[in-house]
């Protein structure tokens, strides 16, 4: 192990793909079948169940694609911003922000003469960098990708809400909400072991967490369902 593979056997480095693809594939499954078992509980025939679970499945894909992109390059657009700022103080009060980078360091734990030090040399190397790192918080592993996340949003929201339109395409029209009640289930305890292993968690944890969220969300749409009680 070196000081460039060290991260290699963490699970860091994966967060921000696999919040994207987990919220997106958690996402496509609930509301999916959530839409599709609200419709299912006032239809009695398959073309209205399947027509609106497509378009739910192709909206939801390119929404959550498109507010996954504007919602991590604002993110982004924050960091930059805060980056130009550092970069202004640096050139206009650099003793100030050596004094602030000093008490940072005291307050993680070493002496005053210690943190005052660490800085001195960490602002010899590279003030910028330092800073942004240690002032800021920014770092490799938590800046943000919007390309990345988007893709992983949209892609596994189109993933997730594949398996239950594929549930209303071949199960039996007769309580098609309990069919899509019961391998929505399935698939999010599936879900939640994955994401469980792949981010190193508790997999049952995971699990109660999405099966219980996903089972309000279904419950509740088909309330709303047999509430409004119109044959489609």
């Amino acid at each position: 192990m070196t000081i460039d593979n060290y991260l290699d056997n963490h699970y860091i480095h994966r967060s921000n793909w696999l919040r994207a693809a987990v919220l997106g594939a958690n996402d496509g499954i609930i509301s999916i079948s959530s839409l599709a078992i609200g419709i299912a509980a006032a239809s009695n025939s398959r073309e209205p169940i399947v027509l609106a679970t497509v378009a739910g499945l192709v909206a939801g894909a390119l929404s959550m694609a498109a507010g996954e992109y504007v919602s991590v390059s604002s993110q982004t657009d924050t960091e930059k911003a805060d980056i130009q700022r550092e970069i202004k103080e640096l050139e206009e009060k650099p003793e100030e922000e050596l004094n602030i980078l000093a008490q940072i360091y005291e307050k993680r734990g070493l002496k005053k003469e210690t943190a005052m030090q660490v800085a001195i040399e960490l602002t010899q190397i590279d003030a910028l960098a330092t800073h942004i790192r240690d002032e800021l918080g920014i770092n490799e592993i938590s800046q943000a990708n919007p390309i990345q996340a988007a893709l992983a949003s949209g892609a596994s929201f189109t993933v997730g809400g594949i398996l239950p339109l594929l549930v209303v395409l071949f199960a039996p029209i007769k309580g098609l909400e309990y069919w899509l009640y019961g391998f929505t289930i399935i698939f999010l305890i599936i879900l939640g072991a994955t994401s469980a292993k792949t981010g190193g968690s508790s997999v049952t944890k995971a699990i109660l967490r999405i099966t219980i969220w996903g089972t309000i969300a279904m419950v509740l749409s088909a309330l709303v369902g047999y509430l409004f009680g119109v044959n489609v």
